[in-house]
């Protein structure tokens, strides 16, 4: 799996992509060495530059946030990105059988690690903290992505699909914004605005 060919397939081509990866045998090893690892570090990444070289600022003042709390932040980031997968992974399978679903975690997690990727990948953004909310933006795109492809991989009856996908979509949602909150205690309170 070429990881920068298969992140612009399940971006520009979601329908065909979530079928070639619905038959492709990964480990849950595989998948997170190979791809949720290493695109689940762009936002931490880029927001620690974005914090402590960029600055964060309003009507002209800047704060930079320092080194230490930056590194801090961006590993408890990863960390929780990390785990945000595996949780996702943990309801989708979950709920599946009671959707009529067939329970697969294996195909679960596949659904959870290829989700996020315009997510992550929109987190480049986080090298200028102002431009956030375009980066949240971009973001949702891979609520598109979960609604294409929990059908294919979850095979859900069709009556059933639409709220298996609500909660799905609803743990997708509340998962990464808890999980933020959470990362964000270890900022300072001028940088977190809390």
């Amino acid at each position: 799996m070429n990881l920068v060919e298969r992140a612009k397939a399940i971006i520009v081509q979601p329908a065909r992509e979530w079928r070639v990866i619905e038959a492709e045998p990964h480990t849950l090893q595989e998948l997170y060495t190979r791809y949720v690892m290493i695109l689940a570090a762009i936002p931490p990444v880029s927001a620690f530059i974005g914090y402590c070289l960029v600055g964060v600022g309003h009507f002209g003042a800047t704060f930079r946030v320092p080194i230490g709390t930056g590194i801090a932040h961006m590993i408890v980031s990863y960390l929780m990105s990390l785990g945000a997968v595996y949780l996702l992974a943990l309801v989708i399978d979950g709920f599946a059988q009671k959707f009529d679903a067939p329970k697969d975690f294996n195909a679960a997690f596949k659904l959870a690690a290829f989700t996020p990727t315009p997510a992550w990948i929109a987190g480049i953004l986080n090298v200028v903290p102002s431009l956030w909310i375009i980066g949240v933006l971009l973001g949702l795109y891979s609520l598109y992505l979960l609604f294409v492809g929990l059908p294919i991989l979850m095979r859900p009856p069709a009556e059933k699909t639409l709220p298996y996908l609500v909660v799905v979509m609803i743990a997708a949602i509340v998962f990464p914004v808890v999980l933020r909150a959470v990362a964000d205690l270890a900022l300072p309170a001028p940088v977190r605005g809390f």
